[in-house]
């Protein structure tokens, strides 16, 4: 007892396991629905602009901040409160009022195509602190997460040397190169050399063979195995490797164009989601003939890209729909697990913590206001506060703690239900 109070006070009162017990890491419940943590909607309407909706966010990969991108071409970065936000495990109430303002704004001159963090950035490392955007009729631009200085950009040039915009970008896992997605071709910059240098391949074969349309959406195997899917609005999915980009083989099976692309944790299944497509398809990289399963979600109804994503520990997916409704579902069954309303219009973007038990929302989708002469605020739309919104979520963990007494001669386990913020 006393080298355990001894191995306490020394790590700040932290109980620390010794060699013989093992503890694992708590694990969400999803048979149980979050509580809102943090609310933002209000600095997101404007008078010049009231239906400004949210298009999509990522958090950064330290879990330091989110971007969450809008339809008035700007780019918003919140900051993680230091207190971690509510913690009487209640939650807060749909508020009038914003949690707290964005710490840095990011204007775009065009819409916002696609934005994607440095996969090593680090807000202890003010060099790592980047991320790229997309935007129509403009290069890719670098951009400082900390001052909103524009670092670098890098410029892809069509037949007429005129400026193309990409659709879809990427960082590869080493972070030294972006991979941007075009109309049926892969143009691939290196970080170092910004400018007008990169390397080009096109996704059609001769013989009009491959992958054709606008390649709407990219994702890297996260096990360093090499390979890269390319969704397409060509309703199409294209694996290829990345060294090369020689075309492994083309998924076909979507309703809709593909929109959103995503890797497994372990690298083996990918999971696709198409425009007005209800279903995320999932496929056997091992196999890729077959669908495994699908999971269904209310989309079929909506132009808008609706992103999804698994959770770290790689058990679960969730995604929104057109129905404000977050579905939960067992990526080894590929049953449905819970479901929760988190807004009253369409959840447009949902996004894991990288390691906390939480998560983002953002909600919305183009309204039109209809004419009144009678009234002179005829523009107003009374937008409720969850609508057109971003939203914090943070859920229940299990606690499973086993440890091994020599003393006792076996195995005692307990199980403690926590809220974590």
């Amino acid at each position: 007892m006393g080298e355990e109070a001894a191995l306490a006070e020394e790590n700040g009162g932290l109980k620390v396991e010794s060699e013989e017990q093992t503890s694992s890491w708590p694990t969400m419940r999803f048979d149980v629905a979050p509580y809102r943590t943090h609310h933002f909607s209000k600095q997101f309407r404007t008078d010049r602009n009231p239906n400004n909706f949210l298009k999509g966010l990522k958090w950064s990969p330290d879990g330091s901040c989110f971007l969450a991108s809008s339809e008035d071409n700007t780019l918003s970065l919140f900051y993680m409160p230091q207190d971690g936000g509510d913690s009487n495990g209640y939650g807060v109430p749909i508020p009038e009022e914003d949690s707290y303002g964005a710490s840095l704004l990011v204007k775009e001159g065009e819409s916002v195509y696609d934005f994607c963090w440095y996969p090593y950035m680090s807000v202890s490392d003010p060099l790592t602190c980047v991320f790229a955007t997309s935007t129509r009729d403009h290069p890719i631009h670098l951009w400082d997460s900390s001052s909103g200085e524009l670092r670098c950009t890098y410029r892809a040039y069509d037949a007429m040397d005129e400026i193309t915009a990409a659709f879809s970008i990427g960082f590869n896992p080493d972070g030294t190169k972006i991979f941007a997605g075009y109309n049926s071709s892969i143009r691939v910059f290196d970080l170092h050399r910004p400018g007008r240098d990169f390397e080009q391949y096109s996704t059609l074969q001769k013989k009009k063979e491959g992958q054709a349309g606008i390649l709407s959406s990219l994702a890297f195997s996260p096990t360093n195995s090499g390979m890269l899917a390319v969704g397409s609005y060509g309703q199409t999915t294209g694996i290829y490797r990345e060294d090369n980009m020689e075309l492994l083989y083309v998924l076909h099976g979507q309703e809709g164009g593909v929109t959103h692309v995503q890797f497994s944790k372990d690298g083996n299944y990918l999971y696709t989601g198409g425009r007005k497509d209800p279903y995320i398809l999932c496929w056997d990289m091992r196999k890729s003939v077959e669908i495994v399963y699908k999971l269904y979600r209310e989309t079929d109804n909506t132009n808008q890209r609706v992103f999804f994503d698994i959770e770290p520990c790689g058990r679960h997916l969730g995604t929104g729909g057109q129905d404000g409704l977050v579905h939960m579902y067992d990526l080894q069954t590929g049953n449905w697990v819970s479901g929760y309303q988190a807004a009253s219009d369409t959840i447009n973007a949902f996004s894991f913590h990288p390691y906390l038990p939480m998560a983002a929302t953002s909600s919305g989708h183009r309204r039109f206001a209809i004419p009144n002469d009678d009234d002179e605020d005829k523009n107003d739309l009374q937008l409720k506060a969850d609508e057109n919104c971003v939203s914090l979520w943070s859920f229940y963990v299990t606690s499973e703690e086993n440890t091994f007494d020599e003393n006792d001669n076996g195995v005692a386990s307990k199980s403690e239900e926590i809220a974590i913020t």
